[in-house]
């Protein structure tokens, strides 16, 4: 694809080979500049399990040309359910809005192979250690690296960010998870819905939470979820007796996650950021809107917003640059801020137990077009 794309004669430099960074990368590579992303890993992997995305990053996926490259790995499970004490409380199918599961290796791939195949240059072993707003960046070798637009995609402890210093409020909610790609077994689990995303929990005698996300016929993508000063629940390698005990429904499944290689237990956290953009430098992502994952929005809104400054980037005047990075995060935070509270908010208070939670308001970002996604969209 890079050969047929006429270069605009802007260049970027972004922080981060995540979503949000290579989705970045991908649009404005698609838009004429030249693109360079620095992964501080030796290796480009995306660490974690499963992911669900919704309408709205699925447009993005399809703007960029990685729709069939995503399509061809994942699944649309039939129904959200959610189970209490080992009852169906609710079955969700969202009245046919689109939502896919998947790997995010697969979704991470997908990414990565668009992004190159635009012409982007990805360096790993390359660490950012800051930035500034007049369109640097400094290497951890000390290298400096000038570009029209600098992007911080480095996640919760972003350089970029912290080194420009925009003004944020971090805090940390009570619970987290432990998340597995682990085999469906789905003949081992017997007869079941098991093609069903299901939201397992355990609110008696202690809170324990299992979500289970298939994500192809292949994969199995399970977050345990438990409080951060429960011990026994937050324990890597899991305590399989206490999860089994509470889900023994689950056994197979479990068993393969008591065997899985590295396990991290995660904390949710939730960042908050003044302003995304300040000069030529802007934050997408977790670097500026760190959520719980409640509902399921953390990579969606990392990614819509990633595609919209590509867009509005590429669409600024020279003398307009700046002001146009301010107007871009002004139009698209607030469907953010909304979703991030409305997270923060239901990790609190372990609301999504109720079931029949996917409702209008709910469901605002994830049936959301972003800006101009109609208009520029090539696929």
């Amino acid at each position: 694809m890079s050969s047929t794309i006429d270069r605009n004669g802007r260049h970027a430099e972004i922080s981060g080979a995540g979503f949000a960074g290579l989705t970045a990368a991908a649009a404005l590579a698609q838009r004429g500049w030249t693109v360079q992303v620095h992964e501080k890993g030796k290796e480009l992997r995306e660490q974690g399990a499963g992911i669900v995305l919704w309408h709205n990053s699925l447009q993005v996926l399809k703007a960029i040309g990685a729709w069939d490259r995503a399509l061809a790995d994942s699944m649309a499970p039939p129904f959200y359910e959610t189970r209490v004490q080992g009852r169906t409380v609710s079955q969700e199918d969202f009245s046919g809005l689109p939502w896919r599961t998947m790997t995010r290796p697969h979704l991470h791939k997908t990414l990565l192979e668009t992004a190159l195949e635009a012409g982007v240059e990805i360096r790993t072993d390359s660490e950012v250690v800051s930035a500034d707003p007049r369109g640097e960046v400094t290497l951890a070798s000390g290298e400096m690296l000038k570009a029209d637009l600098v992007i911080g995609a480095d996640g919760v402890k972003s350089a970029v960010r912290e080194s420009i210093g925009f003004e944020q409020e971090r805090w940390k909610s009570r619970d987290g998870i432990t998340r597995f790609l682990v085999p469906r077994c789905k003949d081992e689990l017997g007869p079941g819905e098991w093609d069903n995303v299901i939201d397992f929990w355990n609110l008696e005698p202690r809170y324990l939470r299992v979500l289970y996300v298939p994500c192809n016929e292949r994969e199995l993508y399970i977050a345990l979820g438990a409080p951060r000063d429960d011990e026994q629940g937050s324990r890597t390698p899991i305590d399989l007796d206490l999860w089994t005990s509470a889900f023994p429904e689950l056994t197979p499944v479990l068993k393969e996650a008591a065997v899985a290689g590295d396990p991290k237990y995660y904390g949710y956290e939730t960042t908050v950021v003044s302003e995304w953009s300040r000069g030529r430098a802007a934050l997408v992502g977790d670097s500026a809107h760190a959520m719980c994952p409640a509902l399921a929005q953390g990579a969606g809104t990392a990614m819509t917003n990633a595609y919209t400054l590509a867009v509005a980037a590429s669409e600024a005047a020279d003398a307009d640059f700046e002001d146009a990075l301010t107007r871009w995060w002004h139009t698209e935070r607030p469907i953010t801020d909304r979703v991030q509270k409305r997270s923060a908010d239901y990790a609190a208070t372990r609301g999504m137990s109720k079931g029949n939670q996917f409702d209008e308001v709910n469901l605002e970002t994830a049936q959301y077009d972003p800006t101009d996604i109609n208009r520029h969209a090539t696929a």
